[in-house]
């Protein structure tokens, strides 16, 4: 296993030789200690290895991320995971406002509670907060899961396309086009997955509401000019 301390090696060090791994590479498993709130962490990857980033991360930590899975052993600042294509993302801490955002595929999962704008425009990520979201989250978001423990603040999937909100707690309010939808069978089937690959063992699927799309903003209505 590598280890960088980021006490010593400069950040951009530890990005040069991430950046340079391949599909091929032996150095699998890496260690980055005393990250101090340092932004873009370990961003840009794109190699099937792990990174292990013990403490708080800033900005944008893991971003862009492809293939690789990066577990962050703290709290983690704006932007988590943002434009994320595959691999999977972990924070065991909190994550600030707009993780996941944009994100294209992979997995993010937060262990903590994450703020405002989580998974604004989100287009086939899958996101799983064990805690709560703050306001304006899924705001757009066009494709993937957004699968929620806790609860959801005010504007939930504001202006959504075709992503799937799944919510256990309660929603102080949906956003514009945004309504609660029946949970069939193959939701429940979709959303067991997602908690199994997320790690989630002791939350049965019947506890969680599911919104999406009222489908009434795809076309200009006069009628709906006051939504827009």
């Amino acid at each position: 296993m590598a280890t960088i301390d980021l006490a010593i090696t400069p950040l951009r060090a530890l990005n040069e030789n991430l950046h340079a791994l391949s599909n091929g590479t032996n150095d699998t498993e890496w260690d980055v200690l005393n990250p101090e709130g340092r932004h873009a962490v370990a961003v840009g990857l794109d190699a099937p290895v792990t990174v292990h980033v013990h403490g708080p991360v800033g900005y944008y930590c893991a971003g862009m991320n492809k293939q690789a899975s990066v577990i962050v052993h703290g709290s983690a600042g704006p932007g988590t995971a943002e434009n994320m294509m595959s691999g999977r993302v972990v924070v065991k801490g909190d994550a600030s406002q707009y993780a996941g955002a944009t994100g294209r595929g992979g997995l993010l999962v937060i262990e903590g509670n994450a703020s405002s704008r989580c998974g604004i425009s989100m287009k086939g990520i899958d996101i799983l907060v064990r805690g709560n979201i703050g306001h304006m989250s899924a705001f757009m978001a066009q494709s993937g899961n957004l699968v929620v423990l806790g609860d959801a603040g005010d504007a939930l999937g504001d202006s959504i396309y075709e992503a799937r909100l799944f919510v256990r707690g309660t929603v102080k309010s949906l956003g514009a086009d945004c309504i609660e939808k029946e949970m069939r069978p193959e939701h429940h089937a979709l959303l067991a997955d997602l908690l199994e690959k997320a790690g989630v063992t002791d939350v049965e699927t019947r506890a969680f509401r599911r919104y999406g799309s009222a489908r009434k903003l795809y076309n200009f209505d006069i009628d709906n000019a006051d939504a827009y």
